[in-house]
């Protein structure tokens, strides 16, 4: 299954995910069961994103043109909350405390908010013009429908997933050590991804250092705003949840990697006013990283 997962991935562009992973009673009351069922349903990880894949792909080549997600049924992805042993997550107490949940973490897909967000995005950004092409407006009239019913379902809802492609934003790596706990998944002699975990609380220690350093030592710099977003992200989330970054198909093309180390010693040489060691560490991330960048320019 995950071989085969990866293999339908061959020739789509690089993509990572920043991913945060709530207890159910983070939840509101109404959509907990739906989620609990959701998870219990993922047979597996691999099964998860192989459908996520093959729905993507299905929106594309779907008649009428119209690629965005319906909204009739939505993935969630389950993980253990840390320092929660497999063999006694769900376990504690009575069967019916199993039966809840405790011990797991979910992080639910939102396809139908998150299309909405990205078409805006890309409606906005310098291929605004191509976008409502490819996207006519009775397409996106039609899915702001249905973002409508899920806000007035839901109420204000937190997006529990942010995604990249072609590359790593360097305010990701602020929210990790090099000694977080980490999955690298292989097949066939490639790494098909590394996933890299912390819990929220430590990566908002760690986000909120580089905010108050970079404020003081570099103000101008566009990695501040970057950080700054994803410290107002990460506050909308329960304080046990935990933050995972996957890496996806680009790992095999930098791990292992030190990007988080570099960019936690980059921030510390400017707050020293070192500009030769962050200059260094800059270096470091650059030829590590525009390489993959420019991928996206290639025929």
């Amino acid at each position: 299954m995950t071989g085969n997962l990866y293999r339908g991935q061959a020739g789509l562009p690089f993509s990572s995910t920043l991913r945060v992973y709530e207890p159910l009673d983070a939840f509101p009351e109404e959509q907990r069961p739906a989620i609990k069922s959701a998870g219990e349903r993922a047979v597996s990880r691999a099964a998860v994103e192989n459908a996520e894949l093959l729905a993507s792909l299905g929106r594309i080549t779907r008649p009428g043109g119209d690629p965005f997600p319906t909204g009739r049924t939505d993935l969630v992805r389950v993980t253990r909350a840390p320092g929660v042993p497999v063999e006694d997550a769900g376990k504690e107490g009575s069967e019916d405390e199993a039966a809840d949940g405790v011990g797991l973490l979910y992080c639910p897909s939102q396809l139908v908010l998150r299309a909405g967000l990205a078409a805006n995005a890309l409606i906005e950004g310098i291929h605004g013009p191509l976008a409502e092409l490819l996207i006519p407006e009775e397409q996106r009239d039609r899915h702001q429908e249905r973002i409508d019913l899920v806000n007035a379902r839901e109420g204000i809802t937190r997006v529990h997933t942010r995604a990249s492609t072609w590359g790593i934003p360097f305010s990701w790596f602020s929210l990790f050590l090099e000694s977080d706990p980490q999955d690298v998944v292989e097949a066939g002699g490639r790494i098909l991804t590394v996933r890299v975990w912390t819990p929220i609380s430590d990566a908002l220690d760690r986000v909120r250092y580089a905010v108050a350093n970079l404020a003081l030592a570099a103000p101008d710099l566009d990695m501040l705003d970057d950080l700054t977003q994803l410290t107002e992200w990460l506050e909308l989330f329960h304080a046990d949840s935990m933050v995972e970054l996957d890496y996806g198909a680009v790992a095999d093309k930098v791990y292992p990697d030190d990007s988080p180390m570099d960019v936690r010693l980059g921030i510390e040489c400017l707050a020293e006013g070192d500009m030769t060691g962050a200059a260094a560490a800059y270096r470091r991330l650059a030829s590590r990283w525009i390489p993959i960048r420019q991928l996206a320019r290639a025929s």
